[in-house]
């Protein structure tokens, strides 16, 4: 053993001993359900088969399940197939395939899902191991095998239960308790959320058989996600951002539930500061054109989140799934059939009314923490109305980009700004890019997609953003005459400039103004303002732009006493390692700032284009309201 793992030995053997130290939630006299126990006692089926008989959307969802089980009954087995590193497609697919076929089998008792749910099942507990060097894989995979464990308990042979009992055991379980493999235990990103859940469901699924390792086991993790739980204080807003809000909190829902199915209680989790929360962070980070602010490491779009319906019945509130009842009334029911959460829906959703769920009432919605942001539009039920998004913080958090003072514009319809978001990790990994490191000159700010060169911010002397520098929202306002937040970008922007400051408004519901002052050193700055657009963009004079996509159009002009040279080009990287991204353009402009400069810069963002009318521009940062 090298001293690394020596290491990290004794940081598990002082974290188990600490936490043996604390008082265990489960105990040997707590009384346990029987099978099936996870999420959806016996008899429960019921309740969501009436649900169905009764709803046109319920039973909408509940059919595109059905027809994709029906699918699956004749695809090939699952095969442990690694991409790079990762099992973690495989493991994903498993999750979803037994799911599916657990919630069929016990919505209709039709065998012939209880037989491709089983051999699914020892398919993949036939495997050599689930990949425990990337311990994700092994949480999806045990969650999965436990769910069908569970769920189809009563239908297995006794060879097939042995078999996958002795996998979740061997393969799952075991392996978390090496210290090589569970780092994830002190950590307070999605890693402990997925991996908690995951040992969670595997100690549930074989309590009878394992009660001593069940119990440890769900005690640990009853202490130890608590860790990424604090980091929704104080107002919810998830730091990783959209995707893997759809990730961790999802998994961190599916901890819960499960505890307080199987035990009565959630000991206190749903009440940690900030939680709850972060239900409305969720509803506001998807814009009118139904997709999300996709900053950080998350994709282009949006889907439906199943864990929405659970915090929507916990704070009785159904105006939060306004978003998810879009979804699910507009889109087909083809396009969630590859959520491998999907029948929590049925489950967490029940008996909530498609009618019942109307607009939000507020327009805006700010959140700080490790990653502020701030959210507003000018109306939930008009799409072709005025969404903007800012973002704050830093690039030191786990999976961020440089992105300090972004934001995301959209308008008629159109996101006229817009973030390129992630690129595929394999991609990179496979040519040998090292994106995990967060140094200031680490080969991740590379990446053209993680720096700050096009993200719709600035960049100075054409340097990076610092990665240890932090930019707070200090103030904002929900006033419908001048909607706005402002961030303090002054450390991300340390050695360049003295001072940054950035606010973004939406003035009077019709325009936005996006406003940086800046304080410059002793010496010749040079400043780039950068808008990242799908749109056409036609350069109409010294100061001014035309934007154009699907027939509609965005003006810009740039106010400042200062020469600007506006500039637009294709967002094109020199590294072959990076993704295309066609269609996507880069336009803004250049700026000299003089020796010692104070002073502002506002650009004027106008849908339908610029009309050659006054308009009115928000004053000093310190004065807006």
């Amino acid at each position: 053993m090298n001293r690394k793992e020596c290491f990290s030995t004794l940081l598990v053997l002082l974290f188990c001993l600490f936490a043996s130290a604390q008082h265990d939630s489960v105990s040997a006299s707590t009384q346990f359900p029987a099978h099936p126990r996870i999420l959806w006692l016996k008899g429960e089926e019921k309740n969501i088969l009436q649900t169905v008989r009764t709803d046109a959307t319920w039973r909408k969802i509940h059919e595109s399940i059905m027809a994709e089980c029906d699918a699956l009954t004749g695809a090939p087995e699952l095969k442990r197939e690694l991409e790079g590193r990762r099992l973690l497609g495989v493991s994903r697919e498993g999750l979803r395939r037994i799911f599916f076929l657990s919630y069929a089998w016990r919505m209709t008792g039709d065998k012939k899902y209880l037989q491709r749910g089983e051999k699914e099942m020892l398919a993949i507990c036939g495997f050599s191991d689930w990949n425990p060097s990337h311990f994700l894989d092994v949480a999806e995979m045990t969650m999965g095998v436990a769910i069908g464990y569970d769920w189809l308990f009563d239908g297995l042979p006794e060879a097939s239960r042995t078999t996958i009992r002795e996998a979740i055991l061997q393969k799952g379980l075991q392996p978390s308790l090496l210290g090589r493999n569970n780092g994830w235990l002190r950590a307070s990103h999605n890693w402990n959320q997925v991996c908690n859940a995951g040992m969670l469901y595997g100690s549930l699924a074989i309590y009878e058989n394992e009660p001593a390792l069940s119990r440890e086991i769900i005690n640990r993790g009853l202490r130890s996600i608590v860790l990424p739980m604090e980091d929704y204080r104080p107002d919810g807003a998830y730091p990783e951002g959209y995707g893997y809000w759809g990730y961790g909190t999802s998994f961190n829902v599916l901890f819960i539930s499960a505890v307080e199915k199987a035990f009565g209680t959630d000991f206190g989790l749903t009440g940690l500061p900030g939680f709850l929360k972060t239900a409305d962070y969720l509803e506001h980070v998807t814009g009118t054109t139904g997709n999300a602010f996709n900053y950080s490491d998350a994709g282009n779009g949006g889907g439906l989140q199943p864990a929405m319906f659970w915090f929507a019945a916990k704070r009785k509130e159904p105006s939060l799934l306004w978003v998810e009842r879009g979804r699910l009334e507009r889109e087909a029911p083809g396009r969630h059939i590859r959520n491998r959460l999907l029948p929590a829906i049925m489950l967490w959703g029940n008996g909530v009314r498609m009618k019942d769920i109307s607009a939000p009432q507020q327009l805006f919605w700010t959140g700080n923490g490790k990653s502020p942001v701030a959210l507003m539009r000018t109306s939930w039920t008009d799409d072709k109305g005025i969404y903007l998004g800012l973002k704050a913080g830093s690039a030191s958090v786990n999976h961020a980009h440089m992105d300090a003072g972004s934001f995301i514009l959209e308008a008629d319809g159109v996101r006229w700004g817009i973030d390129l978001g992630m690129q595929d990790y394999n991609s990179l990994e496979s040519k040998g890019v090292r994106i995990w490191d967060k140094g200031q000159y680490a080969q991740r700010w590379e990446v053209y997609r993680y720096n700050n060169y096009a993200h719709s911010t600035l960049t100075i002397n054409d340097s990076l953003q610092r990665v240890t520098g932090n930019a707070p929202i200090t103030k904002h306002s929900a006033s419908p005459a001048l909607m706005h937040a402002v961030c303090d970008l002054s450390e991300v922007y340390k050695g360049e400039l003295l001072k940054a400051g950035r606010g973004v408004a939406i003035v009077d519901q019709s325009y936005v103004v996006v406003r940086d002052e800046v304080e410059a050193p002793q010496k010749a700055t040079t400043l780039r303002w950068t808008l990242v657009t799908p749109a056409d963009v036609n350069i109409t004079g010294d100061n001014t732009a035309e934007l154009s996509k699907n027939g509609r159009k965005l003006g810009l002009r740039v106010e400042t006493p200062l020469k600007v040279q506006m500039k637009s080009s294709p967002a094109v990287s020199k590294n072959a390692y990076d993704a295309a991204n066609p269609g996507v353009t880069l336009t803004g402009f250049e700026v000299t700032l003089p020796p010692g400069y104070r002073g502002s810069i506002t650009v004027l963002l106008v849908p339908g284009g610029l009309q050659h009318k006054t308009y009115r521009l928000p004053g000093a940062l310190a004065e807006w309201p």
